[in-house]
């Protein structure tokens, strides 16, 4: 079967490592490819096409300071991959409960 385009669905964007690097970076408050660049020790085109393809799929958003993109991640297209990872934190702590109950009662 074909693989979906990343630009298809957040979960599709998000399977590139360094898209995942990126939207952390972006995670606590908006930076300049620069930045991004010189933080995660990438190359500059790299880093454009990774935010090319988080911002197609709305993951983040853009704007112009000067000369200067300023790119921020955007919470509402998180909303998704929060509720995806939501259902293994529940799963995670059903089995530390049990494990705790388990360990208490020897």
């Amino acid at each position: 079967m074909p693989r979906a385009a990343t630009t298809s669905d957040v979960f599709n964007a998000i399977a590139e490592p360094r898209r995942r690097d990126i939207l952390s970076f972006l995670a606590l408050e908006e930076r300049s490819v620069g930045d991004i660049v010189s933080a995660l020790s990438l190359g500059q085109p790299s880093v454009s096409k990774h935010l090319r393809v988080l911002k197609d799929v709305g993951l983040v958003q853009a704007r112009r300071d000067g000369r200067q993109m300023l790119y921020r991640t955007n919470l509402d297209a998180m909303k998704p991959l929060h509720e995806f990872a939501e259902t293994f934190q529940q799963m995670w702590r059903r089995q530390l409960k049990r494990i705790k109950v388990r360990a208490e009662g020897m």
